[in-house]
């Protein structure tokens, strides 16, 4: 069984295949449905993902120009009261403000495939510069060399050169006015900004057709397994690979939460 070819990667279907082929497999290709909880307690970890997914509703509503004391209103929990007042207090600076667009995809052709990315915020000056904001509410600040090898940087950078060109007056987005900032409401006055430039293009470009080529390629039966087993303890379908029946201890990852993307709520831009 193989993906259609309607089928569009993510970053987190590729970060999933380079995590572990196996679960690519089990989640993209089998569309397999395993009954188990990614880590405990089961309780706070979907306490954070709630908080997660309502700060970026909250982000997106004052993108769309609702006032902050609206908005700060609807944050109940106090550590979600706490993300809304450095948000407020301390945001990403410098921040382009002729387009701003929250909760926006763009689709880009890869191979035989779709390359997508869903963007928290893009802010443009056209012809100038092209800004990625990503608001992430991990607890844990990633080091800088992990942010430079997420999956995430190489496919959104590379989607916006792609695909942005109708946020920008019509004309292409040259890699060299792109930047990616990943501002934590943790941890407001240290985030990560990443430029862009021609070189780095060319090879997210060629390691991502590759990575998707191999992917569309794979005839195996059953995918390989992750040689990190660490990495099983958060997974799913631990059980059904026998890699343990007991999930992680949540405040044992650095992962980030996982905020699916729901393709039905979101603006799309295909080119």
């Amino acid at each position: 069984m193989t993906l259609p070819d309607s089928f569009s990667f993510t970053q987190s279907s590729l970060q999933d295949y380079l995590d572990c082929p196996r679960r690519f497999q089990l989640r993209y290709v089998l569309e397999q449905l395993w009954p188990a909880v990614e880590s405990e307690p089961l309780l706070e970890r979907e306490r954070q993902v709630d908080l997660g997914r309502r700060f970026h509703l909250m982000a997106q509503r004052h993108t769309v120009g609702l006032p902050v004391e609206q908005i700060a209103a609807s944050a109940q929990d106090p550590e979600l009261a706490r993300w809304w007042r450095n948000y407020v207090n301390v945001p990403p600076r410098d921040l382009p403000s002729s387009v701003r667009r929250a909760e926006v995809m763009l689709t880009a052709p890869l191979g035989a495939h779709r390359l997508a990315a869903k963007y928290d915020l893009l802010a443009l000056d056209p012809g100038r510069r092209a800004v990625i904001v990503d608001w992430k509410t991990e607890r844990k600040r990633p080091t800088h060399a992990q942010l430079v090898t997420r999956m995430q940087t190489r496919v959104y950078r590379y989607v916006l050169v792609e695909a942005g060109a109708a946020l920008n007056g019509g004309q292409p987005i040259e890699p060299e006015q792109v930047t990616l900032v990943y501002w934590f409401a943790e941890f407001p006055a240290e985030p990560e900004v990443l430029p862009f430039d021609s070189a780095q293009r060319a090879g997210d470009a060629a390691y991502l057709t590759g990575l998707v080529s191999e992917i569309a390629a794979r005839a195996d039966l059953v995918w390989p397994l992750t040689a990190d087993e660490t990495r099983c303890r958060y997974c799913v379908y631990r059980s059904l690979c026998e890699r343990g029946i007991v999930a992680g201890v949540g405040d044992e990852t650095e992962a980030e939460l996982d905020l699916d993307i729901d393709l039905a709520q979101v603006e799309e831009i295909a080119y």
